[in-house]
């Protein structure tokens, strides 16, 4: 670990993000096979393990030596003031309770936000061996390779992931609202890592995302790839929740048509 924590400094912000969810992927997945304690945060599926909070650790202290002045956020609690008015978003395991079970569908993540948004993202999936990275002024690519752009396509042609917490859906608000977007696509798909969905919507593979009240470090990393992908992204206020929206510009309209007539 200690070679990542002192990278140099003149490294491309793009290659730093991708050495970065590489690096926390496999420090993960090793821990992973060496076995893990699993404490809960907020419910049996919100957990975190020691291999959350090591990668998040080496993340953050290579941030540190690279890019001493940005600030950085992780979801794990890392943080750190910086003066350059840029931030890192980091969660170096999206998907826990998958990564936990054994199953395939997560990665590490993070963000690069400056006063004007969000600059770039990257996400890594170790088991696939798939990474993207895109952003503004940086076309999403999946391991170096340009990503299509997103086809025009309506709703009812889309699939729709998202998460929904079944304890969230005993309020009516949201319950009316996420009635009112599925009902408009080909079909639904809860999948459980957000950076992953919004991943698959920049390569086309799932159609559209929504999702509300989104942290910033599962909704960045992804957001960037979408938009680097030539697709479209909204945050809607809606019955007192934050929904966060993503997908081609057909589709996302149409999203947000159905979800503001809720």
């Amino acid at each position: 670990m200690s070679d990542d924590w002192s990278i140099d400094p003149s490294v491309s912000d793009a290659d730093l993000a991708v050495h970065l969810v590489r690096s926390a992927g496999a420090l993960a997945s090793r821990m992973r096979d060496e076995g893990l304690r699993t404490d809960f945060k907020t419910s049996i599926s919100d957990v975190v393990t020691a291999a959350d909070r090591a990668a998040e650790e080496l993340v953050m202290r290579t941030l540190r030596t690279a890019r001493p002045d940005d600030s950085i956020l992780g979801e794990e609690g890392a943080a750190h003031d910086g003066t350059s008015g840029r931030t890192w978003v980091i969660d170096p395991v999206d998907g826990t309770y998958n990564f936990v079970s054994g199953l395939a569908y997560w990665c590490s993540a993070l963000a690069l936000r400056d006063a004007d948004g969000v600059l770039l993202g990257a996400v890594h999936q170790p088991v696939g061996g798939e990474t993207w990275v895109g952003g503004r002024d940086l076309p999403t690519t999946l391991d170096g390779k340009p990503v299509a752009l997103l086809d025009e396509r309506p709703l009812a042609e889309c699939s729709l992931a998202t998460y929904i917490h079944p304890a969230t859906m005993g309020d009516p608000d949201v319950l009316q609202s996420w009635l009112a977007l599925v009902s408009g696509v080909a079909t639904p798909r809860v999948f459980g890592s957000g950076s992953m969905d919004l991943s698959g919507v920049a390569t086309g593979r799932i159609g559209v995302w929504a999702q509300h009240s989104t942290p910033a470090w599962d909704w960045l990393p992804g957001q960037a790839l979408v938009e680097g992908a030539g697709g479209r992204t909204a945050v809607v206020e809606h019955r007192g929740h934050r929904w966060h929206l993503a997908g081609n510009a057909q589709a996302l309209d149409e999203l947000v048509t159905r979800l503001r007539a809720s």
